[in-house]
């Protein structure tokens, strides 16, 4: 039998390479593993995966929070965008409103404000 297939080759110190019986072998000690670990903050739309994991709930509450939290948020963002519109209408209705009562009012429209006045105080 070849001594080749029945010894291990083993690299020494010094670098040199020799043919050595693996039952001759001191125990290796392998030098403890380093693991990096790279921790990032997670984005606030995971706030609700976590509190459902941590309840205990199933994987069907987080894939639906995964899925319907960034859809709530735009709804109610496009909500509040078109209310916001609405009011700038009605602002400018009323605006226009009071400008042409003023303007087509005249001295009447003029007294009848100055009545008001005077009865509230």
């Amino acid at each position: 039998m070849d001594p080749a297939q029945t010894q291990a080759v083993v690299q020494l110190p010094d670098g040199r390479h020799v043919y050595v019986d693996p039952s001759h072998l001191p125990a290796i000690q392998q030098q403890p593993q380093i693991v990096h670990q790279h921790i990032h903050q997670a984005p606030p739309d995971r706030t609700t995966q976590r509190v459902a994991l941590g309840a205990g709930v199933g994987a069907g509450a987080v894939g639906a929070s995964v899925y319907f939290g960034p859809m709530l948020i735009a709804a109610i963002t496009s909500m509040a965008a078109s209310l916001a519109v609405v009011a700038l209408v009605i602002v400018a209705t009323a605006w226009g409103v009071v400008t042409v009562v003023r303007t087509v009012g005249g001295t009447d429209g003029k007294a009848a404000a100055k009545a008001l006045r005077k009865g509230r105080s």
